[in-house]
């Protein structure tokens, strides 16, 4: 019999209530030949009793934070703000102004700063967060795993059943990703040839595995992500029952299972898995966020500092998922929505971004390759000015390129300015499906269909009255490859989000270089892309000796 962890305590009240009708035990008399019995009846009432309270939480491994002992909660806890530190040691996020300091946590991720340098054996303890969090999600999966195996679902016969091994074979590979993408090479760019992740399918104590290559485990991701896409279509979930459930943002669906073996594709080369499944995605998700909705346009700040207009997070699409179509996994206002990104880049807020003067800057080497008659350009404050937070009236100077893509003086579910920090959060939209597209096919040597792809963004990108934008009359796309062309825009479309400058540098195996920048403070700062992969963590390679 499987030695499984008992989580009936959980949902005991369900089956209290239930049981009667049901005809089972008592929660903590089932047995695991019980569980099994009822998941292989395919009677979807009872199985959704059983498993559904389990899988519900699954979406939680997208947004892990918790407080691990000896770890602050700030940096390395949150996965929001692992992506926000690495985005930190970047080119195109600025840290505020030099009279910030060098001595604080942010300052010390942002300088580049010796006492954190996670590519080296001494560092190994440093980097156990940014390990932990990204091998929680398959551990969770696994206990999930462990009573859908492949039989048992196969067997029964439940559309339910298939959706929630989907699910949990989506959080499985998306946990192994993450480990692969921070703790071994960029794959096309010398990780090929190299060690992968000990790959474990059970729950439990188990015995410590040798790493398997990079390309087995790149292989065993794909696997469970190609299998979790075709048992969501099996499902029948959503609208039109063929696995996208477009209208619960918060679902795993069909929808994340193909953002992700597409990212992972991008990663290992594998062009043509990438454009089929983003081209999918896409078809479901064809609307872009409206320009009224993308942030805040540069031209209200004077307004919103003299207390004469106001923007409501709720207005905001970085804010507020109704007003981002582009959203394919995000969470609402007091349902799993976190407040870090709203946090620390919001500068109408009291938090890190605002009172704290944390401002999170444009680098003026980007700014200056937007186009004129793209809005994006206006995202971002242009003169300083004076704001002030209304506790106790005190007053921040905003500086020049601070960014207002998370702006909102107001949040969510109030009226009036304050320092609350009620938003949504989206963690997985459409323009970044495009942009691997786009990608993906200039690499595939379909230039004509990746600049077409890169069209579509831009004509949303283009500023209302002025001449459509294209990937011919982008001003300072003029004499780029097609390829550099979508690098382009991957930095000013996903800047600041999800660390993706950092993780794409990585891919691209481009070093980051402040040289040159005016508004860089640390403008010396060299990180080149080999120490981009971090030291396996000492907690990890003490517990299994099959790693040297």
């Amino acid at each position: 019999m499987k030695k499984i962890f008992l989580y009936f305590l959980l949902m005991g009240f369900l089956f209290s209530a239930c049981e009667d009708s049901l005809e089972v035990a008592p929660p903590n008399n089932l047995t695991d030949e019980m569980i099994q019995e009822i998941l292989a009846s395919g009677d979807e009432e009872r199985i959704k009793l059983i498993m559904g309270g389990l899988v519900e939480t699954l979406d939680a491994n997208f947004r892990l934070a918790g407080d691990y002992s000896g770890f602050s909660s700030n940096p390395t806890n949150p996965l929001t703000n692992q992506d926000l530190f690495g985005n930190l040691r970047g080119n195109d996020i600025v840290l505020g102004e030099a009279t910030l300091g060098s001595t604080g946590t942010y300052e010390t991720y942002y300088n580049i700063d010796a006492s954190f340098e996670p590519w080296k054996a001494d560092s190994r303890g440093t980097t156990y967060t940014w390990w932990l969090l990204a091998a929680t999600p398959h551990t969770n999966a696994n206990k999930v795993l462990a009573y859908l195996d492949k039989q048992t679902v196969e067997q029964s016969g439940s559309k339910s059943l298939k959706d929630y091994r989907a699910r949990a074979l989506t959080v499985r590979a998306y946990g192994y990703m993450l480990l692969m993408e921070r703790f071994q090479k960029a794959y096309l760019h010398g990780g090929k040839e190299g060690k992968g992740m000990p790959i474990y399918t059970e729950y439990g104590v188990n015995t410590p595995v040798a790493p398997a290559s990079a390309t087995e485990t790149y292989d065993f991701i794909k696997a469970d992500l190609k299998e979790a896409a075709q048992l969501f279509a099996e499902s029948q979930i959503g609208n039109a029952s063929d696995g996208f459930t477009t209208d619960k943002p918060n679902d795993i669906d069909r929808g994340v299972a193909l953002f992700f073996l597409a990212r992972t594709s991008l990663w290992t080369g594998d062009y043509a898995t990438c454009i089929t499944a983003t081209q999918e995605i896409l078809n479901k998700y064809p609307n872009f966020i409206a320009e009224e909705y993308y942030g805040i346009d540069n031209s209200r700040v004077s307004a919103l500092a003299a207390g004469t207009d106001d923007v409501r997070a709720n207005d905001n699409a970085f804010s507020s998922l109704s007003r981002n179509p582009e959203t394919i996994l995000g969470w609402v206002d007091g349902n799993g929505a976190q407040t870090y990104q709203f946090s620390n880049f919001n500068c109408f807020l009291e938090g890190n971004g605002g009172l704290s003067a944390y401002h999170m800057r444009i680098d003026n080497r980007l700014y200056e390759k937007m186009d004129d008659n793209d809005y994006r350009k206006s995202r971002f404050i242009t003169t300083p000015v004076a704001y002030t937070y209304p506790t106790d009236n005190r007053e921040r100077v905003l500086p020049k390129y601070t960014n207002l893509k998370w702006g909102a003086t107001i949040a969510k579910q109030h009226n009036v300015r304050n320092n609350q920090l009620n938003c949504d959060y989206t963690y997985i939209r459409s323009s970044e499906v495009l942009l691997m597209l786009a990608e993906a096919q200039a690499l595939a040597g379909q230039e004509g269909a990746a600049k077409a792809t890169l069209n579509k963004l831009l004509a949303a990108r283009t500023k209302e009255g002025s001449p459509t934008l294209t990937c011919d009359n982008y001003s300072s796309m003029a004499g780029l490859s097609v390829l550099d062309m979508v690098k382009l825009q991957w930095r000013i479309e996903m800047w600041g989000e999800n660390g993706l400058e950092y993780s794409n540098s990585k891919r691209w195996n481009v070093d980051i270089d402040r040289n040159g920048s005016t508004v860089h403070w640390s403008s010396g700062k060299i990180y080149k892309v080999e120490h981009m992969t971090y030291e396996i963590p000492i907690q990890e390679t003490s517990t299994n000796p099959n790693w040297f």
